[in-house]
Formats: C-alpha cells, structure tokens, sequence
C-alpha cells in the first residue's frame, strides 16, 4: 500500500491529554466525511473543519510506496534526539483510511509510539498507542474505546451525555474554532463545570503560532 500524506512537522501538541508534548504530526490527504473543498463544505457530514487536507503539497509531503519509506520521513522530521521519547500523531483529514499495521510497526521499530486523532467512524489498527476519538454528528461511530475522546462543541444532535457510557479514559470538550470561539469557550467551561468528567480543552498551538 501506498501513502498520500498532506505533509509531516514536528511541533508541540497543543490540544487535550498530551498537550505540551513534542510530536511529529503525520497529516494524511483525504477524509470521509468531506472533501477538504469550500464549495462542498454545506453539503459535508462534517462542516466546521478548519484544516487543509487536500493534496501532497504541505513541508514533507509527497506519496510514499512503503511503510519503511513513510516511517524514515517521520524520524527525519523528529531529528531530536534523545529517541526514546519519540511520538508521532496520525492526523488529516480522516487517517484511518490510510493507517495501517505495517506502518505501526516501522514506527515501532524506529522507536516512536504512535497516536492517532480520528473521527472514529473507521475500524482501528492493532498497534496504537494512544488513541483520541473526536466524534461528529451525524455519523456512525465505529472506534468507541480510547485513550481520550475529544468532543468539538456545540454540535447540534450530539449531546455530551451521550457519550460518556463510551470507553475512553479521558473526556474533553473543544470550543469549536470560527467567528464564535469565545461563545463556545464560555459555553464549553460552563459545562465542564456542571459536569465535572469532562475537561476543557484548548487549542494551545494556535495561541503561541505554532502549526
């Protein structure tokens, strides 16, 4: 199998359980529930995306034949030693379309454990190390155990309750980004204050510039 990455970049996460962490972000082109184009955005299962995902443009992007090939961009792109903290973060778009076995296993075998950031409407790979589910309304929800679970909000038809039976270690709510993002924080950090499995999280990365 080959892979179409948007591009590879290391940086900190800034958002939920891990955030602070240096990591190699691996965004994957391509999702599931929209195609990354404007003109397609009101007809999207999912239309408050703010991420560019289309093509093999971005720093460190291109097609990749192998795992080998995909997991020796990756530790390029980490060049920090020391190795044994090495974390990479599968992104996209959706990257179960393309993430598989194989390449957990070429990560693995470079010494990086491996995340993934998933819309969860996909099967999981064996393999992962941390697994953060971010649910969408609308749609089927395939991966419902996890590390973390990471719910944008407000999304109209998908209320929080709902999914605390799900088996996740971590519940957090994310003020949806856009012209209304000090409503929806005030929103979010009243909620996670009447319902206290549930934390706040905050796009960090973008208050300080980082990608």
């Amino acid at each position: 199998m080959s892979y179409q990455v948007k591009e590879i970049f290391r940086t900190l996460q800034g958002e939920g359980a891990q955030a602070g962490r240096v990591a190699v972000f691996c965004r994957f082109a391509g999702c599931n529930l929209w195609s990354g184009r404007e003109a397609d955005r009101e007809t999207a299962q999912c239309r408050f995306c703010d991420t560019d995902f289309i093509g093999m443009d971005g720093a460190g992007g291109g097609k990749f034949d192998t795992p080998q090939a995909l997991a020796a961009a990756i530790a390029r792109a980490w060049d920090a030693p020391p190795r044994d903290h090495a974390y990479v973060v599968f992104t996209g778009g959706e990257p179960l379309l393309q993430l598989d076995e194989p390449l957990l296993e070429a990560l693995h075998e470079a010494g990086f454990a491996c995340a993934v950031e998933t819309n969860g409407t996909c099967e999981l790979p064996d393999g992962l190390d941390w697994i953060c589910v971010s649910p969408k309304a609308g749609t089927e929800l395939v991966a419902c155990a996890g590390d973390e679970l990471k719910l944008v909000f407000p999304q109209e038809g998908l209320d929080p309750t709902d999914l605390e039976p799900l088996a996740f270690s971590h519940f957090f709510l994310q003020p949806m980004d856009g012209p209304h993002l000090a409503e929806y924080t005030a929103a979010a950090a009243t909620y996670c204050q009447a319902h206290p499995r549930w934390r706040l999280s905050l796009q960090t990365h973008k208050f300080i510039g980082l990608p």
